[in-house]
């Protein structure tokens, strides 16, 4: 791997580190100056509008794969043609989140209508969306550009930026008693900035033609792009969505906060691996014989950090949110069960992402869209069936069952595909990740939290850290031994450098 395969992780990790920190600090003030239901109402928007985040990740992960071949070949024509019809394509796209921001504006306030008027959550609605439609839309070619060429680092760096920037803006509007849709709007002129220094880098760096005529559309795939992504959404949206309709804002209050934890473990764990997710993309644009053993390795490491991490946050999540709203009493956030739940969803989130970099990198959109659009109606389904009666833990087991079947499905292609190889290599990875994850927490559920201080959860993680720290290597020095010494190896080099 070369240096901007670290440079993009480094910077990528601590994009969403930051984002982490961030994302705790303003639901936190939101939830003590504004309470549970309206920090419920902006978490279910926020799901809702996820709809408008597909601009960047279905399309854009279709332009991107189409993009790595003619970088590494530096065909400044072919690269002209596919960044032209992207900009096009995206300029079509526009009008339909248009039109889908003006129907949730005209109709979702009807959802809530018992609890909140109708000008509020439109106005609400109106300041989010607009605060998203400018994070992701604005100036995504460029970013899509960016990450295929391994400089994904530039917009990394902007993005970390600019959220410091936005929480730094909206904590002060926040301790002046300014209005929640102020605090959104405020978002959103701070958000335009990135987008328009990343327009302005790629022009001085690069020689793009951005009015290139072409006979031939460049980009293939892109709407089996845009349906693939559209079921992820769905996918991950579907929670808080039937919530909002079949439950109240307090239990989707709840799910947000057990949702900070999780999507802020998945977001580090994505972001430590973009950087090889493009290395995997190059790799089979160039058709390299090293392929399947870098997916191989890196598939082993990426599983044995994920039971890592996700076995603490098994162990640490209800204590951190015990801390985390001690001071809140108007809904019940001691949610035990739900926390393990949501948790086994994130590590298997986690576990299948060597699968869906590796699909998404040798742009297989339209032959794995139907795995997508499956777990979406599994998950829509059994969440329907059970949120009434089960509440939270229904569409809990829902979002589980449906992403064991993704990971599943997934690695299953992938190994037919790209790395061909028998299943068993697949089910030791899985029995090894399953013995890791129950002897470590049938070594530390036992640790209690001393105090509802932060402090005092610091100290607690630090014991559990440690423990499962010792397992995992216990585990895999047993059952995989050539790669963790290999690891080892790599690291005891570093040190004495």
């Amino acid at each position: 791997m070369n240096r901007k395969v670290y440079l993009n992780t480094a910077t990528s990790l601590l994009l969403q580190v930051t984002t982490v920190v961030c994302g705790f600090i303003l639901p936190r003030l939101i939830l003590t100056h504004f309470g549970s239901a309206v920090n419920g109402l902006i978490g279910s928007i926020n799901q809702f509008l996820g709809f408008i985040t597909f601009l960047e990740m279905g399309v854009g992960g279709v332009v991107q794969a189409n993009l790595y071949k003619p970088i590494a070949d530096h065909d400044e024509d072919k690269i002209s043609a596919i960044v032209t019809s992207a900009d096009k394509f995206f300029r079509h796209l526009a009008l339909i989140i248009l039109a889908f921001a003006i129907g949730m504006l005209l109709l979702y306030p009807l959802l809530v209508i018992d609890e909140f008027d109708y000008l509020y959550t439109a106005t609400l609605i109106a300041a989010i969306a607009i605060s998203m439609f400018a994070q992701y839309y604005f100036g995504v070619v460029n970013q899509i550009f960016l990450d295929a060429d391994q400089h994904g680092y530039v917009h990394f760096i902007l993005e970390t930026v600019t959220l410091v920037l936005n929480t730094i803006a909206a904590a002060i509007i926040i301790n002046l008693d300014g209005s929640i849709q102020l605090v959104k709007f405020a978002s959103s002129c701070i958000y335009l900035l990135r987008p328009w220094l990343l327009y302005i880098y790629v022009k001085e760096r690069y020689h793009i033609d951005r009015h290139f005529k072409y006979e031939e559309e460049p980009i293939r795939q892109k709407w089996n792009g845009v349906a693939q992504h559209l079921a992820a959404i769905i996918n991950d949206s579907t929670d808080a969505m039937v919530l909002t309709v079949l439950s109240t804002l307090q239990n989707v209050s709840i799910y947000s906060v057990y949702n900070l934890v999780v999507s802020g473990v998945r977001a580090i764990v994505v972001a430590a691996t973009r950087g090889m997710g493009t290395y995997l993309g190059q790799l089979w644009a160039t058709r390299s014989e090293d392929l399947k053993g870098i997916f191989e390795y890196f598939e082993w490491l990426l599983h044995t950090v994920v039971c890592l991490v996700c076995g603490c946050t098994l162990v640490l999540i209800v204590p951190f949110v015990s801390v985390y709203t001690r001071s809140i009493t108007d809904a019940n956030y001691h949610q035990p069960l739900f926390a393990v739940l949501v948790t086994l969803v994130c590590t298997l989130y986690c576990v299948k992402l060597p699968y869906s970099q590796m699909i998404n990198a040798a742009g297989h959109y339209k032959q794995t869209q139907h795995l997508y659009i499956y777990a979406a109606i599994i998950n829509m389904g059994i969440s329907l069936a059970t949120a009434r009666s089960l509440g939270l833990i229904g569409i809990a087991m829902g979002s589980l069952i449906a992403m064991a079947f993704q990971c599943l499905a997934e690695e299953s292609y992938c190994s037919a595909h790209f790395v061909v190889r028998p299943t068993y290599d697949f089910v030791k990875r899985m029995l090894v990740n399953a013995l890791t994850l129950v002897l470590g927490y049938a070594l530390t559920f036992g640790i209690a939290l001393g105090d509802l201080t932060y402090a005092a959860w610091v100290l607690m993680a630090i014991k559990v850290l440690l423990i499962w720290l010792v397992v995992a290597l216990g585990v895999n020095v047993l059952l995989y031994r050539q790669y963790t010494l290999r690891l080892l190896s790599k690291l005891l080099s570093k040190l004495r450098r």
